[in-house]
């Protein structure tokens, strides 16, 4: 029987650095050549192994998602709505200012140049933010319900309230914000947790 010819690269890692090059120049911004040279292979094995462009950038992000962006889903299962707000916060300075990546959030990042031959990823960015909106919204109707939230709080506003503020922290780390400054606003946040508007 006869074998295939083995993979000469780890899939794992070119994954992670076609996921840096995304997550630095954005979906339109990284060229094929870009992401070929830092994932070490060749456009046909690129093509073999992940697809188009498109099929990559969504293989990236679910690995974004899993990985840097873990605190998200983390942070949807805190025991309390401040311990909800907390984690999803501070994760978002730290992941947004982690040395070791580029500044921001790949969510963000990919869209926010995005022109019309990349409609299709940036609604996708779109839905997968609105999607995590909308898993925030029912996590604090539970607080509410549980009374862990005044009774009338509107889980909807707060939600979007949290995302808003998670999406300036990246905003604000790619325009050069340092960890420390990110906390403080986050601190800020929390000493007016929930927010009277919303209650």
């Amino acid at each position: 029987m006869a074998m295939g010819r083995p993979r000469e690269f780890d899939l794992d890692q070119a994954l992670e650095n076609a996921l840096h090059v995304f997550w630095e120049k954005g979906y339109e911004g990284a060229s094929m050549t870009d992401l070929t040279e830092a994932m070490g292979i060749t456009k046909p094995s690129l093509y073999a192994a992940f697809g188009n462009k498109e099929e990559l950038f969504r293989k990236a992000f679910d690995a974004y998602a899993d990985g840097p962006a873990g605190y998200t889903k983390l942070a949807l299962q805190q025991p309390t709505a401040r311990a909800v707000i907390e984690h999803l916060l501070y994760g978002e300075v730290d992941a947004v200012t982690d040395p070791d990546c580029p500044a921001g959030c790949l969510s963000i990042n990919g869209a926010l140049t995005c022109g019309d031959a990349a409609e299709s990823i940036k609604q996708e960015l779109v839905a997968r933010r609105a999607k995590f909106e909308s898993d925030l919204r029912e996590r604090f109707e539970q607080a509410r319900s549980d009374g862990d939230l005044p009774a009338h709080a509107d889980a909807e506003v707060l939600a979007r309230y949290a995302s808003t503020i998670a999406q300036g922290i990246a905003v604000q780390a790619v325009g050069g914000a340092k960890r420390d400054e990110l906390k403080k606003i986050v601190e800020v946040v929390l000493m007016t947790w929930p927010p009277v508007a919303a209650q």
